[in-house]
């Protein structure tokens, strides 16, 4: 089994979200978040098509480190299905603009579905 997070744009979460459930991975835990990558937070800058980041008019703190808001997902997938779930990410979220997003792959070791008690795989769906 391995975990795949996705940080991804704002704008791109129902997109992905039909993607993926589609293809047969409707199971997932998404997340509000805020990160920056190589563009420091300076999207707008480096990508004029795009709207500035929106920050919350009261969080100083956000607009001196430069945050932008994205979404993190996570998914918990069969070893024979991460290709397949990669590159549906990236085919929902590739815009080929700075700030399309980051997908990380892990190692899991386990898991157990709480309501039958099921483990591994059979846990995942």
């Amino acid at each position: 089994m391995k975990e795949i997070t996705a940080i991804i744009r704002t704008n791109r979460i129902q997109k992905t979200r039909r993607a993926l459930e589609e293809a047969g991975f409707p199971s997932m835990t998404a997340q509000e978040v805020l990160g920056r990558g190589r563009q420091r937070g300076l999207q707008h800058e480096f990508c004029h098509e795009l709207p500035e980041p929106e920050y919350a008019a009261d969080d100083d703190t956000v607009n001196q480190v430069g945050f932008i808001p994205k979404r993190m997902l996570t998914l918990v997938v069969d070893d024979a299905d991460v290709d397949q779930v990669v590159a549906l990410l990236i085919g929902a979220n590739q815009t080929g603009n700075v700030g399309d997003g980051k997908i990380f792959v892990s190692a899991m070791s386990g898991a157990v579905r709480v309501r039958t008690g099921e483990r591994g795989v059979h846990a995942l769906v």
